[in-house]
């Protein structure tokens, strides 16, 4: 049994180091388009012409996102049979139904609480053992979760040594986040993309076992997207 933990402790650790590795190549690849575009810039006013014209396309971009995502009615948890949870022998409730995948600025209600998918907002919430004392914003965390994030929740029901103990856990783990959420129906619980459940404490030994499956886990929608340049609080 321990050989088995160490082996899949080793596995995600190299999955994780994998995905910081694209994430630095990509982070590079962004600095060189930056100082391209900047003498494209300082060339005059034809490119000053172009980046009108890129600009007025991302705005019809983000105004097409936004209706479509109002054609679907304000978000997920307008749907009439948006989905439901079914629990697992081991604990973890799976979300079936249609979870979208829009990014949107308009609000989404949700129904589940915390959320865990559906349309979400354009930029991410930083996720790299982020750990935060106040509420962060659903639709940022959720984009999150579609990165392959763990997100760690919990009410004013849950200890200070639980809580203290966990953020040390998130703090150490990349692709994870951790936040208050007042109306959550359990004092701790876990979320990945289309995966939830409630833990007792922060010694529950499904805390790891949640962590081992569901951090960059196959439930991904995004596998290797960044955790990092997104949203802080």
């Amino acid at each position: 049994m321990g050989s088995a933990n160490k082996t899949g402790s080793a596995d995600r650790k190299a999955r994780i180091e994998e995905m910081r590795r694209a994430e630095r190549a990509r982070q590079r690849r962004n600095r060189i388009l930056t100082i391209a575009a900047s003498v494209v810039v300082a060339g005059g006013l034809v490119a000053g012409g172009v980046v009108l014209i890129q600009s007025q396309t991302g705005d019809k971009a983000v105004a097409a996102s936004d209706a479509k995502d109002a054609s679907g009615s304000k978000g997920a948890g307008h749907a009439k049979n948006p989905g439901h949870f079914v629990t697992g022998p081991d604990g973890v409730r799976t979300w079936k139904g249609t979870l979208g995948r829009t990014h949107t600025t308009k609000s989404v209600t949700y129904p589940m609480e915390p959320p865990v998918g559906g349309n979400h907002y354009p930029v991410w919430q930083n996720c790299n053992g982020d750990v935060y004392t106040k509420p962060v914003d659903n639709m940022k965390a959720v984009h999150s979760l579609e990165h392959g994030a763990v997100w760690v929740t919990y009410d004013g029901k849950a200890a200070k040594s639980d809580i203290d103990a966990l953020a040390a856990k998130v703090r150490q783990t990349p692709y994870t986040l951790m936040s208050p959420v007042e109306d959550q129906k359990d004092p701790i619980m876990l979320s990945a993309w289309a995966h939830q459940r409630t833990v007792t404490s922060a010694s529950d030994p499904n805390v790891d076992k949640f962590f081992a499956e569901f951090v960059q886990g196959a439930q991904t929608p995004e596998p290797g997207a960044a955790c990092t340049g997104g949203l802080g609080q």
